[in-house]
């Protein structure tokens, strides 16, 4: 026996799981038993979506035949009211749903009686998803939990936005949504894809009789789901504001989809240059400026409320202004406030595109400043702004109590649309009842529902949430559960407490390795293969971490040598992996960046040092975040074809620069920024400086071209370069093709030698400090061919460690050269061979042995004498 009692949004209808917390039992009444015969009573105004909805959950607890009447009481056990349910709310001593908002409902359960009493169709169709979750099996035996449900929305838009830029959703995965928005008590999907070129640059055109058919089934399963199908049309590409014309094809257009339908529509005029006229008649009409433009729409948009207001069913225009975000005055926002019927809604961000936080204050200052009513355009999870991520945090920083100052707060989602219900469905519930909403409670729920229940697929899913945790907005935090784990690791390790660190992370490991394959095998189809590069990602990345992880414990050199190829093959096949969708195919999935590959790459980079590899390498630095993967080390590979590309404009004091590791003799410098395609992307004001403590920095010099050079005075020493911006440099990001440095006093090796190396190899790789790249020989060893590395000086060395790669190792004898002999030092001993080297020597040679694999060398590391 239970009794549940709900005044507030708690619950939302998910499957058969009970969802949200539950309020205190009010006094306790019988659960309902399913029998196998129903009464279903519903009167003649009773919704058929709900009914519908009704007869699927009776069904599937197992009733086998339903009894139906009119409004009388039907001859069985059990009773499900669907109209005419006053008697038997009152006999439950329940009130019914008179004096709720539009969409409540009330939902009272006990005895041998269930009753759905809704204020409207929408209120009946929400309580009957709400009666889905109260079935539950007990004995044996289905039965509905004893309840009494009372509740309404607070906002009145309540759903999502397509107003992505990339690839659109497909005509089925619309229609999933829609279904999904009705179950989730979501009202609202506002069809704005950018790249729809009917809903933009063809906004003048008539839609082809195929996609005007997929428009209509749209509608249609909106209807069925008691979603409000929002039709976009952005003409501001190219509109004539005074041209007659132009007024009547929008109007045109918008007449289309209304016999289909449609009762809500919508203009955006975001995304467009409001400076530029399209028509010199507008230009002679409205003058210039952002008052001009204000003017201009607010004149477009009367018209269209006016054919709306004229229509007599359709809910209130919306726009979504050139000046979306922030809520500064300025002469378009007076204009909009001024001129704009007062009905119109208008759409607004927060005070940024994607804000940290929208609060009461912010949104009563924007509903102040535009003059009209605030819905809120919530860029949240869209991801065409950080390819290669899928943002799967919770839904977090709006204030409660926001419905006191806007109409509704709607999801700007991802590409991928199964995923980014794990943010609609909280978008859901903040939207019903932002007052008592819970980020993470409202997140953890959304996971519940998403893994059936299974508490290790919500344990694999959890995961795999907190590695797409971070999108740079809202979330800061990169996989902050598994970043915790990584710094106990590292803490331990540092400690000396070494076999402790790699018991405790194994285990988390080992986690993120499996949790792949369990979401394959429990997930449904669509979401698992929406989130397939991701899934495949996390899979090679755990693996490399795994074998990172082995390598860091192995006691044998040789042993962590293998270790570390395998960590850097894993890493290799998960940055070549790629999404089907735009922007995403352009780019590697995003999991975990920041922490995975952190941790594998300071694993490598201590299996290196120990060896002797990039003790004195350069590292780029970086006061900004990173797009994509062009990450600083690629402004020092030598190559003009890669590139760091920032993820935003570089702002005041923001810089990009070197560490060189320790203070060291410096010569000429240059920063060369900018690409074809961006070529503003520099900073257009900016000083030169160096530092031998990153303290106290020196002036070398300034710039504002897209190339800056410097040569510094002699004997000048530093540990950091760097190239500050001195002013904003919006609205051009910053790309860092090369970021050069002159060190005076680098040991240069040259390599030469046979076998002559195979397309897309060098010999230098044989001897540049990094093992990633390698000599790949084009052929096997004959008898002569020899590998020499020749110092830029001589230099005592201790030693010689050479790597090479496993599956290719040839053989040979190693020498060095001193005094101009060559002096044997030993053989090579496989992948990693490690020999005494003791006195001054200029040359390092391998004789090879004839026949074997062609040679594949990582690294000839000379040690030198300290």
């Amino acid at each position: 026996m239970s009794r549940v009692v709900r005044t507030a949004a708690a619950v939302f209808a998910a499957g058969c799981l009970l969802l949200g917390p539950l309020p205190a039992a009010q006094a306790a009444s019988d659960d309902v038993r399913l029998t196998p015969v129903v009464g279903l009573v519903r009167a003649a105004d009773t919704d058929p979506a709900a009914e519908q909805v009704v007869r699927a959950a009776l069904t599937a607890a197992g009733v086998r035949r339903v009894v139906l009447t009119d409004g009388q009481r039907p001859p069985t056990h059990v009773t499900v009211w669907l109209g005419d349910g006053d008697a038997a709310l009152a006999e439950l001593g329940v009130p019914n749903a008179d004096g709720l908002a539009a969409e409540g409902f009330v939902l009272a359960a006990g005895g041998e009686d269930i009753v759905l009493d809704g204020v409207d169709a929408d209120g009946t169709f929400y309580a009957a998803h709400e009666l889905r979750t109260l079935i539950e099996p007990r004995n044996g035996r289905p039965q509905v939990r004893a309840a009494t449900i009372r509740e309404e929305p607070r906002m009145r838009y309540r759903g999502l936005i397509e107003g992505f830029y990339g690839t659109p959703w497909t005509q089925s995965e619309r229609l999933g949504l829609l279904d999904y928005l009705g179950s989730h008590r979501m009202n609202t999907f506002e069809y704005a894809p950018k790249d729809d070129p009917y809903h933009r640059e063809l906004w003048r055109d008539p839609y082809p009789a195929d996609k005007l058919a997929q428009l209509g089934a749209l509608v249609d399963r909106a209807i069925a789901n008691h979603v409000d199908f929002t039709f976009a049309l952005s003409p501001g590409l190219s509109i004539c504001y005074t041209l007659e014309a132009d007024r009547q094809a929008l109007l045109a257009k918008f007449e289309s989809l209304y016999e289909l339908g449609v009762r809500a529509f919508n203009v955006p005029l975001d995304d467009i240059d409001y400076s530029t006229w399209h028509c010199d008649a507008d230009r002679e009409r409205y003058g210039t400026g952002g008052g001009a433009a204000g003017r201009a729409q607010s004149e477009l948009l009367n018209v269209v409320q006016q054919w709306v207001a004229g229509k007599g069913d359709e809910a209130p225009l919306q726009m979504v202004p050139t000046e979306y975000y922030n809520v500064t005055e300025s002469p378009y926002k007076k204009a909009i406030r001024d001129l704009l019927d007062p009905d119109v809604v208008v759409h607004w961000t927060g005070t940024a595109v994607i804000p940290h936080d929208i609060t009461r204050a912010q949104a009563a200052q924007a509903r102040a400043v535009f003059g009209h009513q605030i819905l809120v355009w919530d860029n949240y999870p869209v991801n065409d702004y950080i390819a290669g991520r899928i943002p799967l945090g919770p839904y977090t920083g709006r204030e409660p109590g926001l419905s006191n100052e806007v109409a509704g707060v709607i999801s700007n989602p991802m590409n991928q649309p199964v995923l980014s219900t794990i943010a609609l469905y909280s978008f859901g519930e903040y939207g019903w009842d932002d007052v008592s909403y819970d980020a993470t409670a409202s997140w953890e729920r959304a996971l519940a529902e998403r893994a059936g229940g299974d508490p290790e697929v919500l344990s694999a899913l959890r995961t795999f949430a907190d590695l797409n945790w971070y999108e740079g907005t809202l979330h800061l935090d990169r996989a902050p559960q598994l970043s915790a784990e990584v710094a106990a690791f590292w803490s331990a390790w540092n400690a000396g407490r070494r076999a402790e660190a790699v018991a405790g992370l194994r285990p988390v490991v080992r986690a993120l390795v499996e949790a792949p394959d369990v979401l394959r095998g429990a997930l449904a189809p669509d979401f698992v293969a929406e989130a397939d590069a991701w899934l495949s990602a996390t899979k090679l990345w755990a693996r490399a971490m795994e074998v990172a992880l082995d390598g860091l414990a192995a006691a044998d050199p040789s042993a962590a040598w293998t270790q570390r190829q395998l960590a850097s093959g894993f890493v290799k096949q998960a940055r070549a992996l790629r999404d089907t969708r735009l922007p995403h195919a352009n780019v590697a999935p995003l999991v975990g960046d920041g922490v995975v590959d952190t941790f594998v790459a300071e694993s490598a980079r201590r299996f290196d040092a120990s060896v002797g590899v990039g003790v004195d390498r350069a590292v780029g630095t970086t006061s900004m975040g990173t797009y994509a993967d062009n990450v600083p080390a690629r402004m020092l590979d030598g190559s003009l074809d890669t590139f760091y590309w920032s993820d935003n404009a570089p702002q005041t004091g923001d810089s990009v620069g070197i560490d060189l590791g320790r203070a060291r003799p410096i010569g000429g410098i240059a920063v060369l920024m900018g690409k074809p395609g961006s070529p503003s992307d520099f900073i257009g004001n900016g000083v030169l400086e160096h530092s031998t403590n990153g303290t106290a920095w020196t002036e070398l010099a300034r710039g504002t071209t897209a190339e800056v050079r410097a040569t510094v005075p002699a004997g000048t020493t530093a540990r950091y370069v760097r190239y500050r911006a001195l002013a904003n440099n919006d609205p051009y990001w910053l790309v860092v093709r090369e970021f050069a440095v002159d060190v005076l006093d680098a040991t240069r090796l040259t390599v030469s030698g046979t076998p002559l190396p195979a397309a897309g190899s060098a010999l230098r790789s044989a001897a540049d400090d990094d093992v990633a790249t390698s000599y790949v020989a084009a052929s096997a060893p004959v008898a002569g061919d020899e590998l020499v590395v020749t110092l830029s000086a001589a230099r005592e060395l201790d030693s010689v460690t050479i790597l090479q790669e496993t599956g290719a190792a040839g053989s040979g004898e190693v020498s060095v050269r001193r005094a101009g002999e060559w002096v044997p030092i030993g053989a090579l001993g496989g992948t990693f061979t490690d020999l005494a080297a003791g006195g001054e020597a200029d040359a390092i040679r391998i004789a090879w042995a004839a026949g074997g694999p062609p040679p594949r060398v990582a690294e000839i590391v000379p040690r030198y004498t300290p």
